[in-house]
């Protein structure tokens, strides 16, 4: 078994890269890939320097979905595998919730596979951009394994009827049609990807980091709310917000035509 850590973490200034690397499973998630990767988002949640996450996968592949391998080994338990499974998909539920309740916006970065709980990776990270040959599918009806969990992140980004087709036909998206249905935000070339990444995440962690914190909290906070429960939320938020010392300066930096000066 490889000693090499299964989520690298690498900063460039407020930007983190975390790598799934299990190349050889494709950055299945396994126990211990879940646990490695619910760790290092855990302590990226106490690192406010940190302003943006960028997620990718190291190999052929971003993330092809849960280890079977694992799953089936389960079966030889007292309960037929039950408890173990239940313990999966609450832990992997968790992970994927994590992401949405970060500080920081976390960057899908995607080439090769998203599969089943890749795909469901995908969906829970706040932005994604992917390699043109990039494909995308929740296919676990194919093995008999229908992918309600992945599911609930695909139907609340998606169009309810493609989702549903996927799920139940085991079709896999390309790139361009992923980014058609809302999955990703934008395409590559498989070449410029890490370009295009980088260009997306330099753009957002330029902007006033406790201003984007704020503002991506009401965003989740406010979806779950009626229309008019959303606008008391957020223009709470928005007084809030007003109120920050930096702020008002880059009111006044905008107002008087020249470079905020943020702390």
């Amino acid at each position: 078994m490889s000693s090499d850590p299964l989520v690298l973490r690498d900063d460039h200034g407020p930007i983190t890269h975390l790598t799934l690397n299990s190349p050889k499973n494709l950055n299945a998630l396994s126990d211990e890939m879940l646990a490695a990767l619910q760790a290092e988002l855990d302590t990226l949640g106490e690192t406010p320097d940190q302003k943006v996450i960028v997620l990718k996968g190291a190999g052929r592949a971003f993330c092809a979905g849960h280890d079977l391998k694992q799953m089936q080994a389960a079966r030889q338990s007292e309960d037929n595998g039950a408890a173990a499974w239940k313990d999966l998909f609450d832990r992997c539920a968790h992970l994927m919730q994590t992401l949405s309740r970060l500080p920081q916006p976390v960057i899908a970065q995607v080439h090769g596979l998203a599969a089943a709980a890749g795909c469901q990776l995908v969906a829970s990270c706040d932005l994604a951009v992917a390699e043109e040959d990039a494909k995308f599918g929740v296919n676990g009806v194919n093995i008999g394994l229908f992918c309600s969990t992945p599911m609930v992140a695909l139907s609340r980004v998606m169009p309810r009827k493609q989702v549903f087709e996927m799920l139940t036909t085991g079709k896999f998206l390309h790139a361009s049609e992923a980014q058609a249905a809302g999955l990703i935000n934008r395409t590559a070339p498989n070449e410029g990807l890490d370009a295009a990444t980088s260009e997306l995440a330099e753009t957002i962690a330029a902007k006033l980091g406790s201003a984007v914190r704020v503002g991506k909290q009401a965003f989740y906070a406010q979806a779950e709310l009626t229309t008019a429960e959303a606008y008391a939320l957020t223009g709470e938020v928005m007084v809030e917000n007003m109120l920050n010392r930096d702020t008002d300066e880059g009111i006044t930096a905008f107002l008087e035509k020249r470079p905020p000066d943020w702390s």
